[in-house]
Parts: structure tokens; sequence; C-alpha cells
């Protein structure tokens, strides 16, 4: 049975960068094999304490509050897409609609593994049906508008 289509490039504009300007990224996705195994279920952004935190995409808040002692804050985006940023204290009320760019909250110091003082942990998901499961995606593929390309190499001689 197929599963749901994968996560590729959104339209220009539809996405954006969670922090301004754009973030170096400090740790990558890496997608476990099965949900209960380790990996790294979102990816990593450079920032500085009490920075502002961007909704990446247009959305519905869905959950601003603590989870595992870490302040986090949770979007839903149209077509079945989940955003989560952590640690982040939330200046935004779950139920609030939110347009690309609107700031939900400020970024707190330490994020565990992260060598930055402050680092967003920026998670995607996208949420099953009954014909599929949820399913961990990389966030970073919802900011690149274009395709990479690699051009081939001419030898001389």
């Amino acid at each position: 049975m197929p599963g749901p289509p994968p996560v590729v490039a959104a339209p220009a504009g539809q996405f954006a960068w969670p922090l301004q300007p754009r973030p170096a990224v400090e740790r990558l996705f890496d997608k476990p094999e099965s949900d209960w195994l380790p990996g790294h279920r979102g990816v990593d952004l450079a920032g500085t304490a009490g920075q502002a935190v961007l909704a990446a995409g247009d959305g519905i808040v869905v959950f601003a509050g603590t989870v595992a002692g870490k302040p986090v804050v949770s979007i839903d985006h149209p077509g079945g897409l989940r955003t989560t940023y952590e640690p982040v204290e939330a200046t935004i009320s779950v139920g609030a609609r939110v347009a690309r760019g609107t700031r939900i909250g400020t970024l707190e110091p330490g994020h565990e593994g992260c060598t930055a003082a402050a680092c967003l942990h920026w998670g995607a998901r996208r949420e099953g049906d009954r014909h599929s499961r949820r399913e961990y995606v990389d966030p970073l593929g919802l900011v690149h508008s274009t395709p990479l390309r690699l051009k081939p190499v001419l030898r001389q001689g």
C-alpha cells in the first residue's frame, strides 16, 4: 500500500525560515528507521537567547506549553503538515491563526546537544490518516525553493 507523498520543496514563498536572518544549521535531520529508534526528528538552528521565533508558514497554533520541561509551540498547516518549535516561550495562544513570519515566541537558551548558546529545534511531520501513519520529515525541505543541480565536469586532454 503506498505511503504519504514525500515532502518536496514548497512553492516559493509558502514557507520561510523560523529565525531571521537565515540561521546556521547546527544539526541536521536524522530520520530513524522506526518511530521508536534513536534519531533526530528535526533540525537545530543557531540563534540567540530572546530572538523572535517566527511561524514558518500559515496555520493554526495547536499547542503552546511545556513538554518534558521544555517550552514548545506547534502549528498545523494546510495539507496535514505540523511544525514544532522548541525551546520557545510562546507569545501566542492556542487557536490563533498565524501567517508565515508571524512572531510566535522567543527563543530560550540551552538546547541539549547543540553547540550554540541558543538553538531552535525545528521539527515537521505529516499527520497520518486512515491509510497512512504520521511521518517525521526534514523541515529544511520546506525552505529550499530550488532543487540542487549538479553540472558535469568537463575534462580536457
